[in-house]
């Protein structure tokens, strides 16, 4: 985080913390995804490079964190693995986020082999008919098949094991399911559940760009809005009773609240000095939230270092604004920079 006061026109250490989209294919269609309001991408064309990742991996001698996701599944790329086990044999702790489909149990002890730091698996619904919904494409059975053979191998694997966790995105539509959810985490013997709130309102973003839908969906489904169910509160009351009944640690998005005053010289959101977002094409933006290339980028590989991405003048620039009360336009809409995250 910077220090109050200090001037951002230096740039901060290198990061410790890294995202990189691996893939911006994915196998399913998910409608609070940009990945399902554009055309779909090739899995070959849309995988970045190993020689690109090594050679980030490489450039940050001090990195300590390293997630491979982003808009595609991660386990579409087909040296995944091998991404897994070079970040490890570095001391880089890593993992990622995953629907879980493409999990077979053979895949699952690779990675584990590999030295896979994290798993969290998507599942957002706890019945056939709302996980298909949502998770186009997707069959709940399947699923469930492979996280229950993902907590075999990480049994089988002993110590030290990897960290996994459910992921779940709260939406109107599911939020009656969520004790189910929670019922569901346990029986399929996975320790924690996460819920998280929609990402972003996509205020800022130009509808000619592809954001329409996407921002028409997220309008109608978020729960961090003025106009949020009623139910919301008890729905999450007895669902954080139920985690603590059942033995699952629960985390439930923030509910809405007016924004915290900030001394001068605090950052709105410290991502920008600590970590970065880089896609599957060489695009370097400020954090994952931001969901389409054409929204704060801040350099390209292609064409520049990450080191010189991180220290030029349009990091530079959108450190500064986030240090003010007029952050970019980006953030402002971003349910983290909000806090309903």
């Amino acid at each position: 985080m910077p220090e109050p006061g200090r001037s951002q026109t230096a740039s901060p250490p290198p990061p410790r913390e890294l995202q990189l989209e691996v893939t911006g294919a994915c196998n399913l269609r998910c409608p609070m995804c940009l990945v399902s309001h554009r055309p779909a991408l090739g899995r070959s064309a849309a995988a970045m490079p190993f020689e690109r990742f090594r050679e980030l991996v490489d450039g940050l001698p001090g990195l300590r964190r390293l997630t491979l996701q982003g808009l595609g599944e991660p386990l579409l790329h087909p040296r995944i693995v091998d991404m897994v086990a070079y970040a490890a044999g570095r001391g880089v702790r890593v993992g990622f986020n995953s629907n879980g489909l493409l999990l077979t149990r053979a895949r699952a002890r690779a990675l584990i082999d590999a030295g896979l730091g994290w798993l969290h698996v998507s599942v957002d619904a706890p019945t056939p008919e709302a996980y298909a919904a949502i998770r186009r494409g997707g069959e709940l059975g399947r699923l469930e098949a492979n996280v229950r053979d993902l907590m075999a191998v990480v049994r089988e694997a002993g110590e030290p094991a990897p960290e996994i966790e459910l992921v779940a995105v709260a939406m109107r539509r599911t939020l009656h399911l969520l004790p189910d959810l929670v019922r569901l985490t346990a029986d399929w013997g996975v320790p924690r559940l996460w819920v998280q709130g929609l990402s972003h309102s996509f205020a800022d973003a130009d509808p000619g760009g592809g954001y329409e839908g996407l921002r028409a969906f997220v309008a109608g489904e978020a729960l961090w809005s003025e106009d949020a169910p009623a139910e919301t509160g008890a729905v999450m009351d007895a669902a954080r009773a139920l985690a603590a009944e059942l033995g699952v640690t629960l985390r439930l998005p923030s509910p809405p609240r007016p924004p915290e005053p900030r001394a001068p010289g605090v950052a709105g959101c410290d991502w920008p000095w600590r970590s970065a977002y880089v896609t599957h094409r060489g695009e370097v933006q400020p954090c994952c939230m931001v969901m389409g290339a054409e929204r704060a980028t801040l350099g390209d590989l292609g064409e520049s270092s990450f080191e010189e991405i991180w220290s030029g003048p349009a990091y530079g620039a959108f450190r500064e604004a986030l240090l003010t009360e007029q952050p970019p336009e980006v953030c402002r809409g971003c349910s983290a920079y909000r806090h309903v995250f």
